[in-house]
């Protein structure tokens, strides 16, 4: 087993001490992230799916829209850090309903913009206070403090993980 190291050559392999303590999976970092990252999707998901009719993803694409204005699909992959297929179906799904209009693309004709309907500007405006209750209602054991050290911690760990994933694919 081979374990990453930053070292003054960028990151470097190298093999664990031999007799080191082996994964404990409660106090894994990446599973902790994981677990909590469910246990919030999941309450939220509920809650969207149950009084909305939405995914997450279709969700995150109407805030996305409503904060941003009219994006490509290829633009709405890259903000909302989602994959092709799943903001294609969210997408697909959000047309549907009348909440998502799709328009031409002025200066790529292969592409397409997708942009709030009035309809999907109104379920924004319905959803955005009930996303902001739960938000406040998850951080309410937390000080201000922690909430901001929270957010700055969890971009670091977000730029970390994309500055890994850049280096695995050279």
């Amino acid at each position: 087993m081979t374990l990453l190291r930053q070292g003054s050559e960028g990151l470097a392999l190298r093999s664990p001490a031999a007799g080191g303590a082996g994964l404990r999976l409660d106090a894994y970092l990446p599973y902790r992230l994981s677990v909590a990252s469910n246990a919030v999707s999941g309450l939220i998901s509920r809650a969207y799916q149950d009084r909305f009719g939405l995914s997450v993803p279709q969700w995150r694409l109407i805030c996305v829209l409503a904060e941003d204005g009219g994006m490509t699909q290829g633009q709405l992959v890259a903000r909302t850090v989602m994959d092709k297929v799943t903001v294609s179906r969210a997408a697909q799904g959000l047309i549907r309903r009348h909440l998502v209009a799709r328009s031409e693309h002025h200066a790529d004709g292969r592409s397409h913009v997708l942009a709030l309907s009035p309809q999907g500007t109104r379920l924004y405006a319905e959803i955005a206070p009930l996303a902001l209750a739960y938000e406040q209602a998850l951080i309410a054991g937390l000080t201000p403090d922690e909430v901001d050290g929270l957010k700055r911690l969890l971009a670091k760990l977000q730029a970390s993980a994309t500055a890994l994933a850049e280096t695995e694919n050279l």
